[in-house]
């Protein structure tokens, strides 16, 4: 059985609409994550209840379904009231450790907040997001996890085709995001934006007092400010950063339009939606400050009493946020690089000659001794001047992605009904940095003629 506790709903009265999932029709397992499930404890039973208890079929003992509100920046909009569209909030588990986790329906339905949507969900994107999910995990980078995919048995429409519909169970540390402090903030409502201050803090950061907003807010900025380090190390291209997908837990949440660059360009777009590259892989650090700032402007009241002095403490914040990612990022580059300390020449140089070579292939070939490309032979010879360590490297620069071909390929068996390709890929992408032997064909990138990919949001 699953042991609930749920505090967001005790402790925040008026933040969220309860009601239960709709009910699939026909739920069968698609994917189940043994080892997630271990780590939060859950009785061997559970898995046996997956399918009917994870797409709304059946009432999970002890859930206590909610729809959270939320607000949020979308591509730079903003919209007073977002919210759970198509999720519901089943509760919280504790694991072990005592440590504290949502577990989330994605896809289970419509709720007052699906402004006209159908509130379901399509096999290839809860797929593409255990998939990725589970990548970001092994690679050591904080990320909201995937506990089961289920196939519901009715038909998702989008843009004219019809597709089989499926349920995300999702992990979380929390579901508290950016959105969430604007909603309140946005209707002046200072008591409910003062518990969840509070209850933030308690939750994710209980080193702070209760009411410290400006501890929490210099605490979620250099909680993100490593995380979209972490991204960019990997090249990582999230593709929606709205202030409704910024987490508090400082994990990585809502994989939509995402995948990972393969040929170096700071411009990679995959979101068929993002036109004008706002998120695009070298954006992402901006929008990372422009997203804090819209945290910052819902705690002003807690920063000071003193107005003026409140927005002078925020602009002080603000200011810092550049240096501070730039100081994760050449840590993330160091490590890299096999480098004890960061070089931030020697970084800023290579990024100079990346241009069109495969990022993962590149730094994995250095730590694996390979002979870079000829424009690099200067650069090489001053990073070999500063003794690398090369097994060091290897720890960290990943032989495995989740190749985009690959991923494509995987998802559209699935969709028909063959999952061998994506257990195949979420065995390979769990374990990379493994040497590529035996298993190059899910190491090398897109073969010619793939062409430029674009990912879809689901909704």
């Amino acid at each position: 059985m699953i042991r609930f506790d749920n505090s967001y709903l005790r402790d925040l009265p008026g933040t969220y609409l309860r009601l239960a999932p709709e009910t699939a029709p026909a739920p069968r397992l698609l994917a189940w994550n043994a080892a997630l499930a271990a780590e939060l404890g859950l009785e061997p039973e559970v898995r046996a209840h997956a399918a009917a208890w994870f797409s709304g079929a059946d009432p999970v003992p002890g859930a206590d379904p909610a729809a959270l509100a939320y607000a949020g920046h979308q591509f730079g909009g903003f919209s007073p009231q977002l919210g759970d569209g198509r999720a519901h909030l089943l509760g919280e588990v504790l694991d072990g450790q005592g440590r504290r986790w949502d577990i989330q329906l994605k896809g289970s339905g419509r709720t007052p907040f699906s402004r006209g949507g159908d509130g379901k969900a399509a096999v290839g994107p809860m797929l593409r997001e255990y998939l990725i999910s589970e990548a970001m995990a092994a690679l050591g980078i904080p990320t909201t996890r995937s506990l089961a995919v289920v196939a519901t048995g009715e038909t998702v429409w989008r843009d004219g085709a019809a597709l089989p519909g499926a349920v995300l169970a999702r992990v979380a540390a929390s579901h508290i995001r950016v959105g969430t402090f604007q909603f309140f903030a946005a209707r002046g409502e200072a008591d409910k934006l003062r518990a969840l201050v509070d209850y933030t803090i308690a939750r994710h950061y209980p080193q702070l007092a209760p009411g410290d907003g400006l501890g929490l807010f210099d605490a979620v900025l250099r909680t993100q400010a490593k995380l979209i380090a972490q991204w960019m190390g990997v090249g990582f291209v999230h593709g929606v950063m709205n202030t409704d997908n910024m987490a508090l837990s400082g994990e990585t949440i809502d994989y939509g339009p995402c995948a990972f660059m393969e040929a170096y360009a700071p411009g990679t777009v995959f979101s068929s939606i993002d036109r004008q590259g706002r998120y695009a892989y070298g954006n992402q650090p901006l929008i990372l400050g422009w997203n804090l700032a819209r945290l910052a402007e819902c705690l002003l009241p807690f920063f000071d009493a003193d107005e003026e002095r409140a927005v002078a403490l925020a602009n002080d914040r603000l200011g810092a946020i550049a240096g501070i990612y730039r100081e994760a990022f050449l840590a993330v580059m160091a490590a890299k690089l096999g480098l004890a300390a960061p070089e931030a020449g020697l970084v800023d140089d290579l990024l100079a000659l990346m241009p069109g070579q495969d990022w993962t292939l590149f730094f994995r070939g250095l730590g694996e001794g390979r002979t870079a490309a000829p424009e690099f032979a200067a650069w090489v010879e001053r990073w070999r001047a500063l003794s690398p360590d090369l097994a060091a490297m290897q720890a960290v620069n990943p032989a495995v992605i989740p190749r985009n071909h690959l991923v494509e390929a995987a998802l559209q068996a699935a969709s028909a009904g063959d999952m061998a390709p994506f257990e195949a890929l979420l065995a390979e992408v769990r374990r990379p940095f493994a040497p590529a032997t035996g298993r190059e064909g899910f190491a090398l990138p897109a073969p010619e003629g793939f062409g430029r990919y674009v990912t879809f949001c689901g909704t």
